[in-house]
């Protein structure tokens, strides 16, 4: 199978797993020494720019599972009612890297956020760096860097997974 078309079912087969709030099933697919990254975004003239020590998210694995485990418990305030998401993966590129078992796919995602009987709701996109890894049981996330496009997001809370 074309690697490029099996890296774009993976990521949408991601998708649907938080789309359908099958978060711990979401969680297998990184791997043990995964990083999950969101920097925060600067507005300056002469372009964006990243604050260097500030993040949304500087997550391991495990604290993505500490987060994925709060979700299923009656603490999870802020998914209280939980959100209707839908997750739009488009623009894949894939680049091999110097390791054979791993290349870097870029891809852009737009959000769709509801939730309860608000008649609001959030559109969020952004631009993800991932360093995938072929294992024994198919492609894993290694790393995701994920880039907002909105330095001021209109959203009460990030409890979504990007």
């Amino acid at each position: 199978m074309d690697t490029h078309y099996e890296v774009a079912q993976f990521l949408y087969r991601e998708a649907q797993l938080l789309d359908e709030r099958r978060f711990k099933e979401w969680i297998e697919l990184f791997t043990e020494d995964a990083r999950y990254v969101m920097p925060v975004r600067l507005n300056r003239e002469d372009g964006a720019a990243w604050e260097s020590h500030s993040k949304s998210f500087d997550d391991t694995r495990q604290t993505l599972a500490i987060r994925v485990n709060r979700l299923s418990t009656e603490y999870a305030w802020a998914e209280q009612p939980p959100s209707r998401v839908r997750h739009f993966i488009t623009n894949l590129t894939t680049e091999m890297t110097p390791d054979p078992t791993e290349l870097v796919a870029r891809s852009n995602e737009l959000i769709y956020r509801s939730r309860g009987d608000a008649t609001e709701y959030n559109i969020i996109s952004a631009q993800r760096v991932d360093r995938l890894r072929r294992t024994d049981v198919g492609w894993r996330i290694a790393h995701r860097w994920v880039a907002l496009d909105q330095s001021t997001l209109s959203t009460h809370n990030l409890s979504m997974f990007f």
